[in-house]
């Protein structure tokens, strides 16, 4: 592997037959591990600067949680994978929301898990590469690499990381119609399974976050049976009017003309 692609590697896990299959792939891959048997501070991960984390939450007890959501807060650009025996929907949702890139069931192959490693690296250094460009503007949005977020003026968006990412890959491709499974790949970092409506509904949650945060434009659009574009455009084909539009518009009516001669009018979208 080339010396800039080695990823590194923190485990926390106790099962130590699983750590030490997953340590002999992972060094002949040429990565560099570090296995934890416990939890560490999130500041002692940002001095290891790792590319990604794996981690069994039944090695944390009743701090799992906690310490899930303290992570993802205070290190955005590290790539998080749960890795853990039984669960339930209502757990891996909620790890996802907190910002949790990938949930692994055990038992589970060493090759697969670095594979799902190697999809969060992935996307993590193109979050980075964002950040190097600046930030990109779009109609009234800002999205702001650096900070995963996107802005409205002041108003933030209160996008998940999840969100985040697919508002991004959608806005880097600005024009281009980019299909459900490719997106799935490129967010989710792994096929998209039959039937799965993931994608479907992440749009809808933006879409309904852009809404009300720039309600006179429209920036996805969906091409029906392929997938979606990104490209915005004002409601109605005219950019919104703004007091200072209004007041030239005004300005120049004809002398002499009514009220009733001038149409005002505004749309909301549904």
């Amino acid at each position: 592997m080339n010396p800039q692609q080695t990823i590194r590697l923190a485990v926390i896990d106790q099962d130590s037959g699983f750590v030490t299959v997953l340590s002999k792939r992972t060094e002949a891959a040429g990565w560099q591990q570090r296995v934890l048997t416990s939890a560490i501070p999130p500041d002692e991960l940002v001095a290891m600067k790792l590319n990604a984390l794996l981690i069994d939450l039944s090695v944390l007890g009743d701090e799992a949680w906690s310490y899930l959501e303290r992570v993802c807060g205070m290190l955005p650009d590290l790539g998080v994978v749960v890795c853990a025996g039984r669960s339930t929907v209502a757990q891996r949702v909620r790890a996802l929301r907190l910002g949790v890139d990938d949930w692994i069931g055990k038992p589970c192959h060493p090759e697969e898990v670095m594979a799902r490693i190697e999809a969060v690296s992935r996307r993590r250094r193109r979050s980075r590469a964002g950040i190097e460009t600046g930030p990109l503007v779009a109609g009234e949005l800002e999205i702001r690499a650096d900070q995963f977020q996107a802005f409205v003026g002041d108003g933030s968006l209160d996008l998940t990381r999840r969100e985040f990412e697919l508002l991004q890959l959608l806005a880097d491709a600005k024009g281009q119609v980019l299909e459900r499974e490719a997106i799935y790949q490129r967010v989710w970092g792994y096929a998209m399974a039959h039937g799965d409506r993931s994608v479907d509904v992440f749009i809808r949650k933006l879409r309904q976050k852009l809404e009300k945060r720039s309600p006179g434009w429209g920036y996805i659009h969906t091409h029906f049976g392929v997938g979606y574009r990104f490209d915005p455009e004002p409601i109605g084909g005219t950019e919104p009017a703004t007091p200072a539009k209004e007041a030239a518009a005004s300005t120049e009516a004809p002398t002499g003309a009514s009220d009733s001669q001038v149409v005002h009018s505004s749309f909301t979208p549904a």
